[in-house]
């Protein structure tokens, strides 16, 4: 097993050829910087034989770029709270892209809805674990083990659907969620779309105040070097993918995004910037 005090993309690649690495688990972030900086096809990656990610939004234009590449990239699911809850066999990591596959044999899994029923396939409900992969509670912190803990199962607060074959899908963190004009918004599927975009390097979508609806959309985008887009463009190319509602009515382009050490965006922070364009 080896570890990295820190990321640089080349060099990680070199670790993972150098030691004849079988197995990798890391970021979607980092993913991105791989293929954004290095050329693939100058590591012998013969040997890799699975290749996991997880901890953040992940589009299936990054997990298609791995799998055309000959990488296995298969997402997985869990929390500081839970461990692995669930995970997407390599084999299965093409016919499934986009699941975080099933759950692991030694914890239990259940997607619930408002009024605490399981889903069916199709229908977005809540994530809740129980099992020995479960933590004990939160530090001295009774009240806050009490809201996300209950008759012995945890509240992930991430919404996710199933389909027919008991494959899991994320949708969004439920906090991320937010409410436009009556109808629920989910900015993980908006920035889906807006990565399918060729001149789009990263996306994040997040609510803000709106005297007419409460709530609207606000995207801000980072564009992949030497491209070009004004706001006008981004609204164009949603429209006729996605409900009207759920087009942005706000733009920025930045050059990056705050991140969390694990290289998560903190959405919270970008809220706060305010470089609004309208719709």
């Amino acid at each position: 097993m080896i570890y990295k005090r820190r990321f640089s993309p080349q060099e990680y690649l070199y670790t993972v050829e150098k030691y004849r690495v079988t197995i990798i688990e890391t970021s979607a972030t980092f993913l991105n910087f791989i293929l954004k900086e290095c050329d693939l096809s100058r590591t012998d990656l013969t040997l890799l034989k699975s290749c996991y990610t997880g901890g953040e939004r992940i589009s299936e234009g990054l997990l298609c770029e791995y799998h055309e590449r000959g990488i296995p990239l298969s997402q997985i699911f869990g929390m500081t709270e839970t461990s692995i809850v669930t995970w997407l066999p390599t084999g299965e990591a093409v016919r499934k892209v986009g699941s975080v596959g099933k759950p692991v044999f030694h914890g239990e899994l259940k997607i619930i809805n408002d009024e605490k029923q399981q889903i069916g396939p199709g229908e977005i409900g809540e994530i809740v674990v129980k099992g020995p992969i479960l933590m004990s509670g939160y530090w001295n912190q009774p009240d806050v083990t009490a809201e996300v803990m209950k008759n012995g199962w945890f509240h992930t607060g991430d919404l996710a659907t199933i389909d027919d074959e008991g494959f899991i899908y994320i949708v969004d963190r439920a906090k991320d969620m937010f409410i436009s004009g009556g109808e629920n918004v989910y900015p993980a599927e908006v920035e889906k779309h807006l990565l399918t975009n060729p001149k789009i390097l990263d996306a994040a979508v997040y609510g803000v105040p709106d005297e007419k609806w409460g709530e609207v959309g606000k995207a801000s985008i980072i564009l992949k070097n030497g491209e070009r887009m004004n706001p006008l463009e981004v609204f164009d190319f949603l429209t006729g993918k996605i409900g009207k509602y759920k087009i942005p009515k706000y733009v920025e382009f930045v050059d990056e995004f705050p991140r969390t050490a694990t290289g998560k965006i903190q959405k919270y922070l970008l809220a706060k910037r305010s470089t609004k364009t309208k719709n």
